[in-house]
């Protein structure tokens, strides 16, 4: 018999480094398929179609949305994002464990339709740490940065909606967290 395939949302706020803790927790990993999102949001330098996201217009988007083909879907700081229904069930369904990194608005939906997923919140180790990493990572607008860090505080709060928490204070160490989160996971009797 095959096992169903376990759920993993990996989420927290924005510039928490959620995208270099799934990088590092899968280099060197078959054993995890990564769900890729869509968006409407323009790509960044060198992100790519098919890979990073599914980039789309915003009326292809919502006629999508109609057709309910999203797990979940949010609308971030002006722009649409959302996971494909089907690419998800379809790995759990033959076995495949599902990695999903999403914003904190996209997990609380997954987990509403999804509630035997497994839920990570990605913190920082203060919001000084985060408003640092933003300005570093040279990828948003100041304007962006004051939106995002305006927003820190209430999706901080939503914590207690998750299974586990990880402190991001160093790569290394958060990537071994959810290592063992997931290796307890895969033992566990019940799912």
């Amino acid at each position: 018999m095959t096992r169903k395939g376990i759920l993993f949302v990996i989420s927290g706020p924005s510039g928490v480094g959620k995208g270099t803790v799934r990088e590092a927790l899968l280099e060197g990993r078959d054993d995890i398929q990564v769900s890729i999102s869509a968006t409407t949001r323009p790509p960044r330098k060198g992100e790519v179609d098919g890979v990073d996201y599914f980039f789309m217009d915003r009326e292809t988007f919502l006629k999508k949305v109609e057709e309910g083909l999203f797990l979940e879907w949010a609308n971030v700081y002006s722009n649409l994002y959302g996971t494909p229904r089907d690419f998800v069930l379809n790995h759990l369904n033959n076995g495949q464990d599902v990695l999903l990194e999403i914003d904190i608005q996209g997990a609380l939906q997954v987990k509403e339709k999804m509630p035997e997923g497994v839920f990570i919140f990605l913190s920082p180790p203060s919001i000084e740490d985060l408003a640092k990493r933003l300005c570093q990572r040279g990828k948003d607008s100041q304007k962006s940065i004051e939106e995002r860090l305006a927003a820190c505080e209430q999706e901080m709060q939503q914590m207690c909606h998750y299974d586990y928490v990880v402190i991001n204070d160093r790569v290394e160490d958060a990537v071994s967290k959810i290592e063992a989160i997931i290796a307890a996971e895969r033992c566990r009797i019940h799912q």
